[in-house]
C-alpha cells in the first residue's frame, strides 16, 4: 500500500475495523496451501475443530480431496481452484468468489452458499444435498448428475446450467430464474419439489421438461441454515505486520480527502467512511468494503474490479469511467450517482437503488439488475431515460422521478 493509504488507514480504522470476528487464520491457510494431505491429517488429529479461513484467497489453488468440512469460508475466493472431491459439507461459502472451479465429486451437503458466485463452475456428481444456495449464481454450471435434492435454490440464476439427469426431488426453486433456459434432460423432481412459480413440480411439468418425475411422501418444506454474517476483516497483528514500516515513515499532515490513484488492492474497507474523498483512478480490486460511505466522493476512472461493495453507500458519487467488473453491489445506494462510460460487466447490482443514477455508455452486459430500482430520471446506457417497461424486462423496479 502507499503511504497515503496507510495514513488513511490509521485515521478510518476505528471504524474500517470492527471488533468482532478477524479474518482468515494465516497459520492454517499456510499449511492448506503447502499441502493438502498434511492439511487433512491436521484436520484428522482434531476432528472438532473448526477452521476460518474467510476472506481467503484460494484462487487457482489445489485442493482437491480437501477436508474443508464446517469451515468458514465466507467470502473467500476460490476462482479457478481444483476441488474436485473435496469435503466441504456443513461450510459456510456465504458470498464467496467460486467461478470456474473443477469440483467434480465435491460433497457440499448441508453447506450455506448464500449469494454465492459459482458461474461456470464444473460441479458433475457433486453432492449440495440439503444446502443453502438462496440467491447464488449458478449461470454456465455444470451439474450433471449432481444430488441437488432438498437444497434451497430459491432466487437463484440459473441461466443454461446443466442439470442432465441432477437429483431435484424435494428441492426449493421458488423464485429461480431461468429455470426453463438450464438443460434439464433426465432430471429427477418429485412432489416435494417446489418450482420457480412456488407451485409443485407435477409429472406434467417434468414431461414437458425432459425431466423424469417420481412421486414420494409428502414432505414439509425444510427451513436451512443461515449463519449469521460476519464481519469479515484483517486480524490486526497480520496488517501491524504489513504496514508497520509505512507506518513509521508516515506523514501525519497529509490530508484524508486526496487519495487520487491510491492502492486499496485486496483492502478491508468494510463500514469505512470515506465521504466526499477524492479517490479517483484509485485502486480498489478485490477489496472488502461492504456497508462504506461514499456518498459523493470521486471515483472516477477508479477500478473496483471484483470488489466487494455490498450495502455501500455511493449515493451521489462520480463513477465516471470506473472500472466495476464483477463487483457485488446488492442493495447499494447509488442514487444520482454518476456512471457514465463505467463497466459494469458481470456486476450484481440486486435491490441496489439507482434512481437518478447515470448510466450514459456504461456497459452493462451480463448485469443482474434484479429487483433493483430505477425511476425517470435514470439514464440508460442508450442516453435515454429508463421506462417501466425497460425496468420489468431486467426484473428491476420502476418508480417515479425522485429529485436529486
Amino acid at each position: 500500500m502507499t503511504k497515503k493509504v496507510i495514513i488513511m488507514l490509521s485515521l478510518v480504522m476505528a471504524v474500517a475495523v470492527p471488533q468482532r470476528a478477524s479474518a482468515y487464520d494465516a497459520e492454517a491457510l499456510d499449511l492448506l496451501k503447502k499441502s493438502v494431505s498434511e492439511w487433512n491429517a491436521m484436520r484428522l488429529s482434531r476432528p472438532t475443530e473448526s477452521f476460518d479461513l474467510s476472506l481467503a484467497k484460494l484462487e487457482k489453488e489445489n485442493l482437491s480431496g480437501a477436508n474443508l468440512s464446517r469451515t468458514l469460508l465466507e467470502r473467500a475466493q476460490l476462482s479457478g481452484a481444483q476441488l474436485e472431491h473435496a469435503d466441504l459439507k456443513a461450510s459456510n461459502l456465504n458470498r464467496a468468489l467460486i467461478t470456474k472451479a473443477e469440483m467434480k465429486g465435491a460433497d457440499m451437503t448441508g453447506a450455506t452458499l448464500v449469494e454465492a458466485n459459482l458461474k461456470g463452475s464444473f460441479m458433475k456428481e457433486a453432492s449440495f444435498r440439503g444446502a443453502n444456495l438462496q440467491g447464488a449464481n449458478l449461470k454456465w454450471v455444470v451439474l450433471e448428475d449432481a444430488d441437488v435434492s432438498r437444497a434451497n435454490l430459491a432466487n437463484t440464476s440459473l441461466f443454461e446450467a446443466h442439470l442432465e439427469r441432477a437429483n431435484l426431488k424435494g428441492t426449493n426453486l421458488q423464485g429461480a430464474e431461468f429455470f426453463t433456459e438450464a438443460t434439464l434432460e433426465g432430471a429427477i423432481l418429485s412432489n416435494n419439489t417446489i418450482l420457480p412459480s412456488g407451485q409443485k413440480a407435477t409429472s406434467n411439468w417434468a414431461s414437458l421438461h425432459n425431466a423424469r418425475f417420481e412421486r414420494e411422501e409428502e414432505t414439509a418444506l425444510l427451513t436451512y441454515a443461515t449463519p449469521t454474517p460476519v464481519e469479515v476483516v484483517v486480524k490486526q497483528q497480520s496488517r501491524a505486520t504489513t504496514q508497520s514500516a509505512g507506518l513509521k515513515e508516515a506523514e501525519n499532515k497529509a490530508p484524508q480527502s486526496a487519495l487520487s490513484g491510491s492502492d486499496f488492492e485486496n483492502g478491508s474497507l468494510d463500514n469505512a467512511n470515506m465521504e466526499g474523498f477524492d479517490l479517483s483512478n484509485a485502486n480498489f480490486h478485490k477489496a472488502n468494503m461492504a456497508s462504506i460511505r461514499l456518498r459523493g466522493a470521486n471515483l472516477q476512472g477508479a477500478n473496483l474490479d471484483r470488489a466487494f461493495l455490498h450495502g455501500a453507500d455511493l449515493s451521489n458519487a462520480n463513477l465516471s469511467k470506473a472500472v466495476l467488473y464483477g463487483a457485488m453491489l446488492q442493495k447499494a445506494n447509488l442514487s444520482h450517482a454518476n456512471l457514465e462510460g463505467a463497466s459494469l460487466f458481470d456486476a450484481n447490482l440486486e435491490e441496489a437503488n439507482l434512481e437518478g443514477a447515470n448510466l450514459r455508455g456504461a456497459n452493462i452486459a451480463e448485469c443482474n439488475f434484479n429487483n433493483a430500482t430505477l425511476s425517470s430520471l435514470t439514464i440508460l446506457p442508450s442516453g435515454k431515460p429508463a421506462t417501466p417497461g425497460w425496468a420489468a424486462m431486467n426484473q428491476a423496479k420502476f418508480v417515479s422521478g425522485t429529485k436529486k
